[in-house]
C-alpha cells in the first residue's frame, strides 16, 4: 500500500562513537527499549482490560466453580492440594486461616489453569499448515486441530480476548530469506546482474548476516513483535516529507446510493455510527476478526486501540502518536472555520437528529474565518520539520494551544465540504476521479491529515474518509468504515424527508468556535509544498462489471491470484517490461502483527505473461503462476516473508554502525507497481440480494514511485471489482486511465485463456437456438 513509498525512501543515520563493544551496546539498548515498550503496553492493557476478556479462555465465574469444588473435596475429608493448603495456612496472619488458605489455593489453581489454557491455545494458534492445504482436501491433523481450537474458544470471545494467546512473529532463517529474495528478483535482472546479486547475498550471509540475525532473535525473545515498533517508527513516524498523498489513504461511500441528500443529516448519522463503533471497541463487544479463509482463527486486534482520540504530532527527527483514553467531542471544519462539537451531554450520546441539528448550526453560521484560519490545515499537509518548528513557536501556549488541543484530542475530525462529489451527471468517469482526489488531498488545507482519520461529508450528502497510516493499516479502517456505512443506511436510517431520526433538545449549547492567531507566512509555505504534490497526482477510479469473483471461483482459481496476474499482464503491456511488485499482506495471525510484502512478480507469472503475449494460451502456465502467487501470500501471512526480515536486519546494521552493500541495495529498490486489496470483512452487514445497489467503492492511495503506479481494488459481491489507480503527471510514461484500460483488457484476456473454447458442433447448436 502507501507504506511502500515510505519503505523505498527509508534511510536513517546513526553515528555512535567508540569501539565495537560500544556499538554492540547501542544495538542491545535499542532491543531492550523495544522490549520495555512492549511490556509497558501489556501492563497498560491489563489495567483497562475487561474482566471477562482478561481471563479468557476461562470466565470470571469459573473462579467460583473452582472454589466450590475445592471446598466440597475438603468437606469430604480429602486434600486436593496435597498439603499446599496447610503450608499456606501456616503463613497467614488472619483469622479463619483454613478458609483463607483454601481461597488462596483456589485462586492460584484457577490462575494456573488459565495460564495453561492460554499456553495450549497459543500452541494451537501457532499451527499454520491449514493455510497450505487445498480446498476440499483437509488433512486429519488439521481437522483435529480445528476441533481443539473450537473447544478452547467455545465461549463467546471479546475483541481483545485472544491477544495474550496469539503467537509471536518468528524470525525466519536467514538462508531461507535470502533464497526467496534471489528468486523474487530473478525475472527482473539480467544474467550478470543476477550473478552479482547472488554474490552479494552470499557474502552477506557468510559475514555480517548471521551476526545481525542473532540480535533479531534476541529481540524476538524479549519484545512482543520484532518488527512492528521499528516499522512504525522508521517507515512512518520518521518520514520527514508530507504524509498527505505519500502515506495517508482514503475510503469512499456507496457507488450508486446516497442515503440522503441533506448534508447535515448524513453527517449526523455518520458521526453517530462512528461513535457507536467506538463504544463497541471500548466495551470489547466487537467479534474478533478472522481471515477470509477461516472462521475460527483470530487476528490481532491491537490496531483498534488507537483508532479514536489519536493524533500524530510532528517532531524534528520523528513524529509521535498521541492517544487519549476518551473524548466527548469531535472537531469540525466548514468554510475555513474550526468548531468543537460536543456529542455527549451528561454522559448521554446525542441522538442522530440532535447531532444533525448541531451540524446545521455550523452550516448556518455566517461568521467569516479569521486571518489565515481557512488554510491552517495546510501545516499538516506539508513537510514535517517546518510544521514542528511552527508548532513549537506559535502553538505551544495561549489561544493557539487551546484550539489545537481541541482538534488533537477530538474523537476524530469532520470536514463539511462545500463541493458535490460522487458518480453523477454527464461525466461519471471524471466525477469518480475527482471524488478520489478530493478524498486523498482535498484543497490541501481542508482536512487535518494528522488525525487518525478525518470524515468528509459533501454538500450533496456523499461522504468518505481520509486515514493517517502510522497507527493502523487499511483493513482496520475498512472494518470501521463498513460498520459506519451499514449502520447509517440500514439501522439508523432517515425520515421520509431525508432527516435523521430522533428527538431534538433545543437547549443544547451551540458548537464552540475555535479562535486562532495564525502565522500566515509559514502556512503559505506548507501549502505551496502540498499543492505541488496534489497537482501532480493522477487518479482513476473505475468499476469493472464484466465479471467478478463468482466467475473466477468457478474456474477454481483464487480471485486475488487472478487479479494479480492480470496486473502483471497489464503492466507488461503498458511499460513493455516487468517490475518489482508490492502487494500488501497482513501478519495479524501474530501478536501486534501488521503487514508483509508479497512480491507478486514471480518467475512463473512472467513466463505466463510472455506466453500470452506471444499468442500461446497456456492454461498450465497460468495454473502454475496462480499456485505460486498463493504460496507466496501464505508464506507472507505465516511469518516467512522476505521484506520485513531484511528491513529489521538493516535497522540492526545501522545500530551496529556497519554497512552492508547487499542490504543497502535491497532497501533502495523502487516498487514501481504497488498494489493492495481492500477486504470486505462484514458480509453479514450488507444484504446484496435485497439491496444490490449498496455497493462499496472501496478506497485507494497515492502513487508510490515517481515513475510507477499505485493500484487498490475491492472485490464486491460476485460480479464486480472496483479499481483505484494512481500515478504522477510529472512522469510522461505513466497514465492512470491508460493503465486502467490495460487492466480491464488483461482481465478479459485471462478469462478467455481459462475458458475452454467451444467445439464447432456446440457453436452450431448455439446458432440454431438463437
Amino acid at each position: 500500500m502507501a507504506e511502500a513509498h515510505q519503505a523505498v525512501a527509508f534511510q536513517f543515520t546513526i553515528t555512535p562513537e567508540g569501539i565495537d563493544l560500544r556499538l554492540s551496546y547501542q544495538a542491545l539498548s535499542q532491543i531492550y527499549l523495544s522490549g520495555l515498550r512492549s511490556w509497558k503496553k501489556r501492563i497498560s492493557r491489563m489495567r483497562v482490560k475487561n474482566d471477562q476478556g482478561g481471563v479468557y479462555p476461562a470466565s470470571p465465574s469459573s473462579w467460583l466453580f473452582v472454589v466450590i469444588a475445592i471446598l466440597a473435596t475438603m468437606y469430604m475429608r480429602s486434600d486436593p492440594s496435597m498439603g499446599l493448603i496447610a503450608k499456606i495456612q501456616e503463613h497467614l496472619p488472619v483469622r479463619g486461616k483454613e478458609q483463607s488458605a483454601m481461597l488462596v489455593f483456589s485462586t492460584l489453581l484457577w490462575l494456573s489453569l488459565i495460564l495453561t489454557l492460554r499456553f495450549c491455545l497459543k500452541l494451537l494458534l501457532s499451527y499454520h499448515r491449514w493455510m497450505f492445504e487445498q480446498h476440499g482436501h483437509i488433512s486429519t491433523t488439521t481437522k483435529v486441530w480445528v476441533t481443539l481450537v473450537r473447544l478452547l474458544s467455545g465461549r463467546k470471545p471479546l475483541l481483545y480476548s485472544y491477544q495474550t494467546s496469539l503467537p509471536c512473529l518468528p524470525v525466519p532463517p536467514i538462508k531461507d530469506t535470502l533464497e526467496r529474495y534471489l528468486e523474487s528478483v530473478r525475472p527482473l535482472l539480467s544474467g550478470p546482474g543476477f550473478q552479482r546479486m547472488t554474490v552479494l547475498a552470499a557474502q552477506f550471509e557468510n559475514s555480517l548476516g548471521n551476526r545481525l540475525q542473532r540480535y533479531l532473535k534476541l529481540k524476538a525473545l524479549w519484545a512482543t513483535n520484532y518488527v512492528s515498533d521499528w516499522w512504525e517508527e522508521y517507515i512512518y513516524l520518521r518520514g520527514r516529507g508530507p504524509i498527505m498523498v505519500n502515506s495517508n489513504y482514503y475510503g469512499m461511500d456507496f457507488l450508486y446510493v446516497t442515503p440522503t441528500p441533506i448534508q447535515a443529516a448524513r453527517a449526523g448519522n455518520t458521526i453517530t455510527a462512528l461513535l457507536l463503533y467506538r463504544r463497541k471497541v471500548n466495551s470489547e463487544q466487537l467479534t474478533p476478526v478472522s481471515p477470509a479463509t477461516s472462521t475460527v482463527i483470530p487476528l490481532c486486534a491491537a490496531q483498534c486501540e488507537r483508532m479514536f482520540n489519536t493524533t500524530r504530532t510532528p517532531g524534528e527527527e520523528t513524529d509521535v502518536l498521541q492517544h487519549w483514553q476518551d473524548s466527548e467531542f469531535v472537531a469540525v471544519y466548514h468554510r475555513g472555520r474550526y468548531f468543537r462539537l460536543w456529542v455527549y451531554k451528561a454522559g448521554r450520546l446525542l441522538s442522530p437528529r440532535e447531532i444533525e441539528y448541531q451540524i446545521q448550526r455550523i452550516l448556518d453560521d455566517p461568521s467569516p474565518p479569521g486571518p489565515g484560519e481557512d488554510r491552517l490545515g495546510a501545516l499538516t499537509a506539508g513537510d514535517r520539520v517546518p510544521w514542528c518548528a511552527v508548532r513549537k513557536q506559535h502553538f505551544s501556549s495561549g489561544v493557539n494551544k487551546r484550539s489545537l488541543d481541541c482538534i488533537e484530542r477530538a474523537a476524530f475530525f469532520v470536514t463539511l465540504d462545500d463541493e458535490e462529489q460522487g458518480m453523477m451527471g454527464e461525466d461519471p468517469v471524471g466525477n469518480l476521479d475527482r471524488y478520489a482526489k478530493s478524498l486523498l488531498h482535498g484543497k490541501c488545507y481542508d482536512r487535518w491529515f494528522d488525525k487518525s482519520f478525518s470524515v468528509v461529508v459533501y454538500k450533496n450528502g456523499k461522504n468518505g474518509l481520509n486515514a493517517e497510516h502510522s497507527w493502523a493499516d487499511a483493513p482496520t479502517v475498512a472494518h470501521l468504515w463498513e460498520f459506519t456505512l451499514a449502520t447509517d443506511a440500514f439501522q439508523l436510517g432517515y425520515t421520509e424527508d431525508g432527516h435523521c431520526k430522533g428527538e431534538v433538545e433545543r437547549s443544547l449549547p451551540p458548537p464552540q468556535r475555535l479562535t486562532w492567531d495564525i502565522p500566515v507566512e509559514q502556512v503559505s509555505i506548507s501549502l505551496s509544498v502540498a499543492q505541488a504534490l496534489a497537482d501532480d497526482v493522477d487518479c482513476h477510479v473505475f468499476p469493472f462489471r464484466d465479471f467478478g469473483k463468482g466467475r473466477i471461483k468457478k474456474l477454481k482459481i483464487s480471485p486475488d491470484a487472478f487479479i494479480q496476474l492480470a496486473l502483471q499482464l497489464a503492466y507488461y503491456r503498458d511499460r513493455k517490461t516487468f517490475c518489482l511488485t508490492y502487494e500488501a499482506s497482513m501478519t495479524r495471525l501474530f501478536r501486534e502483527g501488521r503487514t508483509e510484502t508479497v512480491r507478486s512478480c514471480s518467475n512463473e507469472g512472467c513466463a505466463f505473461v510472455k506466453a500470452v503475449e506471444s499468442g500461446e494460451h497456456c492454461r498450465r502456465l497460468f495454473r502454475l503462476a496462480a499456485e505460486k502467487h498463493q504460496n507466496l501470500y501464505r508464506l507472507a501471512m505465516t511469518g516467512s516473508g522476505i521484506d520485513r526480515h531484511l528491513f529489521c536486519l538493516y535497522v540492526v546494521s545501522k545500530y551496529l554502525g556497519v554497512e552492508s552493500p547487499f542490504l543497502t541495495e535491497v532497501l533502495s529498490e523502487p516498487w514501481r507497481l504497488s498494489t493492495s486489496q481492500t477486504p470486505v470483512q462484514q458480509l453479514e452487514l450488507f444484504d446484496m440480494k435485497n439491496h444490490p445497489d449498496f455497493i462499496s467503492l472501496g478506497g485507494g492511495f497515492g502513487p508510490v514511485a515517481d515513475d510507477g503506479y499505485g493500484v487498490s481494488y475491492i472485490i464486491v459481491g460476485e460480479d464486480m471489482i472496483n479499481y483505484h489507480v494512481s500515478c504522477k503527471h510529472s512522469f510522461s510514461e505513466t497514465d492512470s486511465h491508460r493503465f486502467g484500460a490495460q487492466i480491464s483488457r488483461a482481465l478479459l484476456d485471462l478469462l478467455s485463456v481459462l475458458t475452454p473454447a467451444k467445439s464447432e458442433n456446440s457453436q452450431a447448436q448455439d446458432k440454431k437456438q438463437q
